[in-house]
């Protein structure tokens, strides 16, 4: 199936680590990292449009940022398990998470709790604060996906299309060892391991599709003013919908592959793709345009400031000593 002499393909990084003196600096990190700040970016843009404050989200990110790793790492953790807990796993692996592997809907959920708490905090009322940011946490996505690209994993299936992605033997998966595919390439080469085999780029499929994602939320934000959080829930279903495909495609150490008949990660994306579309459903009935303010009410920043003003003329105006109790 897949020809010993290529002529098209995607190549790999020769490597995905650099070291700046004893400091290593990772590939994977640096996407991940650059797509958090861009993701802030175009949130505080977005929530200043909505009526926001500029620089509220980025207070709110303190909490959302450090909830949504350590969500992302628990489920990936959880979703293969037996990698690091079962036989021949490593747990002290499971906190290295620059090796890779982070799910996204455990971010999306322990991040969502996060920018909960920074809201409560700030007094700003979660649905249009998540409403302004998951177009952005799509670019974000598209951005870290170049991480996968890297470490040289989460990859799809073996493919000899020209846009084939290029995967050194040592990144092999043990899915795609276990293949009769790899089977038909070891004959093919004589009985001798190939040094490398193409692969469909699933990293890049999804960056693709979230970008294209991200178009498709502005404008129908735009072209439908929508509100209360039917941008996030949008969000969810856009990303949901492109998962369930690309997911298929993938051939990785993923231990839980198969509930009847379907990845995990295939259903969690049908699970949630209803939910959000019912959630939208009834949004759009119930709670039709957007809200008339971002903020908890007597919580906005003006308001408080009026409040403050108040309080300190008044105590301006009280005589010397203090106010008298006769």
């Amino acid at each position: 199936m897949l020809p010993q002499i290529i002529t098209a393909s995607i190549p790999s990084p020769a490597q995905g680590v650099w070291h700046i003196g004893p400091f290593p600096l990772r590939g994977y990190a640096l996407c991940i990292i650059l797509g958090i700040i861009v993701a802030i970016w175009i949130g505080e843009k977005r929530w200043q449009a909505r009526g926001g404050t500029i620089g509220e989200v980025q207070d709110v990110a303190v909490w959302a940022v450090p909830f949504g790793v350590v969500g992302a790492r628990l489920y990936h953790v959880a979703t293969d398990w037996e990698k690091y807990f079962g036989s021949g796993g490593h747990p002290v692996d499971a906190l290295y998470v620059w090796h890779g592997g982070l799910g996204i809907w455990g971010g999306v959920g322990l991040g969502a709790l996060g920018a909960w708490i920074g809201a409560r905090r700030k007094g700003i009322r979660l649905l249009p604060l998540l409403d302004a940011l998951a177009p952005g946490v799509l670019v974000a996505q598209a951005i870290g996906r170049w991480g996968n690209w890297f470490n040289q994993e989460l990859y799809g299936r073996p493919t000899d299309l020209p846009w084939g992605l290029k995967i050194d033997s040592a990144h092999f998966s043990s899915a795609y060892l276990a293949s009769d595919s790899y089977q038909d390439a070891v004959a093919a080469n004589g009985g001798i391991a190939p040094e490398f085999a193409t692969f469909h780029p699933t990293f890049l499929y999804e960056c693709i599709w979230n970008l294209l994602a991200f178009a498709l939320i502005i404008w129908l934000e735009r072209r439908f003013r929508l509100g209360h959080g039917r941008v996030m829930a949008v969000y969810v279903m856009a990303y949901t919908l492109g998962r369930g495909w690309i997911e298929d495609l993938r051939i990785d150490d993923v231990q839980l592959n198969n509930v009847l008949g379907l990845r995990f990660n295939v259903w969690t994306s049908i699970v949630l793709f209803v939910l959000a579309a019912a959630y939208f459903a009834w949004a759009t009935k119930n709670r039709p345009g957007r809200e008339e303010s971002v903020y908890v009410d007597g919580r906005a920043p003006a308001v408080q400031a009026e409040a403050a003003n108040d309080e300190a003329e008044a105590a301006n105006d009280e005589p010397e000593g203090g106010a008298s109790t006769i």
